[in-house]
């Protein structure tokens, strides 16, 4: 899909201050590192949109962007980062459970997993999360360009064991550096938002 404008409409922590709920929203959830920011940035054709940083948990706040100025991309503060307080992270739980639970116009997840490794209890809990509200759920395997070409098909079928998925549920895997995996996620998401 082309992108021709693409903005950061708002940064918000409760619903008070989402935008209107007329434009379909795509969300974006995973550990903390495991490449939102690089994968939003990477489908918008941008480098600096979504802010991308070294230190895992810098997304606080559920960040919403703007897209030609037809649907949004939501990308939700990182789970299972370990150096914020005990306090934080259940603050943000609850931000992100709202979030993903009274959005109407919230079509689709697409939940990022390091496909270098195997999902964590913390991905199987978001998968059966978003599996109990039935949201619709795209799987996305980043960082298996890290990964050596003959395993990387071994990745689909080990998350689809590993987080119980259905012969209906999808793995995408994902390289930003080697720049495969983003028509699938757009066809995805362009099925949702239509």
């Amino acid at each position: 899909m082309k992108i021709h404008q693409a903005d950061l409409q708002i940064s918000a922590v409760s619903p008070q201050q989402y935008p209107p709920a007329i434009l379909s929203e795509i969300a974006f959830v995973g550990r903390s590192n495991v490449g939102k920011s690089s994968l939003v940035n990477s489908l918008l054709g941008r480098k600096k949109l979504a802010r991308i940083s070294s230190q895992p948990g810098k997304t606080q706040t559920l960040n919403f962007y703007l897209i030609d100025q037809k649907f949004r991309f939501v990308d939700v503060p990182g789970y299972g980062y370990a150096k914020v307080s005990q306090q934080k992270r259940q603050d943000w739980g609850k931000m992100i459970e709202t979030y993903l639970t009274q959005r109407d116009n919230l079509r689709g997840v697409i939940s990022l997993i390091d496909g270098r490794h195997a999902p964590t209890q913390l991905d199987q809990q978001m998968v059966d999360y978003l599996k109990y509200y039935q949201l619709p759920l795209l799987i996305v395997a980043t960082k298996t360009d890290k990964i050596a070409k003959g395993r990387r098909q071994q990745i689909k079928a080990t998350f689809k064991r590993q987080l119980q998925l259905g012969d209906q549920d999808q793995v995408v895997l994902f390289s930003i550096v080697e720049h495969y995996g983003q028509a699938e996620v757009w066809q995805w998401i362009t099925e949702k938002i239509s």
